[in-house]
């Protein structure tokens, strides 16, 4: 066949090129949403890395305030986070407790109100030695508590879990 019979009419040749053009916009575009819903699933259990904090020894049965620090990776941007929890042992048990308020997210203070209670300046939130929340207080539910790991003596925290 010559060229004559394949031709390409300017309508024909508008269209092809528009739909390559948009089919390329539309695959830049939902490129990024793919990788944003995917990513997750690809870096499942990063947040299960355990942080050092302190040894056994350091510990009473009165909740204490630790801080400690790591490497955190948000995209393209590395920073070091420094966190705190109250830990204490009681019964060979080590418990870590986050110091953030469930009522609205301010910070807790140990013993500072009341002996052996947590308490929340910003809507006089209250809970026990343990970490719950006590009845009649703004707070709904118990503090988050720490992942823990016991390991020669040192104490290491892994991720954060909401208690009921």
């Amino acid at each position: 066949m010559s060229e004559k019979d394949h031709r390409v009419s300017r309508r024909q040749f508008l269209t092809y090129t528009l739909t390559g053009v948009g089919g390329f916009m539309a695959a830049g575009m939902l490129m990024p949403m793919a990788r944003f819903a995917l990513d997750p699933a690809l870096k499942a259990g990063a947040e299960s890395d355990l942080i050092y904090v302190c040894d056994v020894d350091e510990l009473t049965e009165e909740p204490q305030k630790f801080r400690f620090s790591f490497e955190q990776v948000d995209a393209w941007y590395e920073s070091e986070v420094t966190r705190e929890a109250y830990i204490y042992i009681r019964d060979n048990t080590v418990t870590a407790l986050s110091p953030t308020c469930t009522h609205l997210g301010c910070t807790v203070a140990y013993g500072t109100q009341e002996p052996d209670e947590f308490y929340c300046p910003c809507h006089f939130g209250r809970f026990d030695s343990d970490g719950i929340n006590l009845p009649g207080t703004p707070p709904q539910r118990p503090l988050d508590a720490y992942d823990v790991v016991v390991e020669d003596g040192k104490v290491y925290l892994g991720q954060i879990n909401q208690r009921t």
